[in-house]
């Protein structure tokens, strides 16, 4: 088996797929990287007993997670090439999943404070991961060609999220923390 340091990136740079290299600090990298991050806080919510109903859902969004670093690491004229797609359906089967879970909680009046239950703050760890994940792929984008349903996914992401803490703390029998501004 190769060894897994290659020592190529010493320097800063990195590949991406098509071979040329680029600078680890590019917003290209931030991005792949911050949805490389946001797939691990996914694993996460994934293990927690709380979630073994979900287990497959969060399995497909990781699959999925994946398939936008794919599409991230690769050069523009890359992306003609054989990597994975997205599709319509997975931003369909977040909203399904958000639309059964939103029937089954109570109505949202207020900004919720994260927290209440270590699986519930999980959630709304990933799902500020995922905005700033949204945030950074939406900078690259004005600056090349990037597949608009990355960035649709990835907003939707961040929804189910807030809908599964609110799930979570629901099933949990967690007392929802309204945030109450100071007068």
């Amino acid at each position: 088996m190769p060894k897994i340091y290659t020592k190529t990136g010493d320097k800063g740079q990195t590949s991406l797929v098509g071979g040329s290299r680029i600078s680890k600090g590019h917003i290209k990298i931030e991005s792949y990287g911050t949805v490389d991050e946001l797939n691990a806080w996914i694993g996460v919510l994934r293990d927690l007993p709380e979630n073994e109903s979900r287990k497959d859902l969060l399995k497909e969004i990781q699959d999925r997670l994946f398939t936008i670093g794919a599409d991230l690491a690769s050069e523009p004229e890359q992306t003609r090439k054989k990597i994975p797609s997205l599709y319509p359906a997975d931003v369909e089967l977040l909203e399904k999943a958000m639309d059964e879970y939103t029937e089954q909680i109570p109505p949202l009046r207020a900004f919720v404070l994260p927290g209440g239950h270590l699986s519930v703050s999980y959630a709304h760890v990933a799902r500020t991961v995922a905005r700033r994940a949204e945030r950074q792929v939406i900078r690259l984008a004005e600056q090349e060609e990037v597949e608009p349903l990355i960035i649709i996914y990835l907003n939707r992401l961040s929804d189910y999220l807030f809908v599964l803490s609110r799930k979570l703390t629901q099933e949990l029998g967690t007392e929802e923390n309204a945030w109450k501004a100071r007068h």
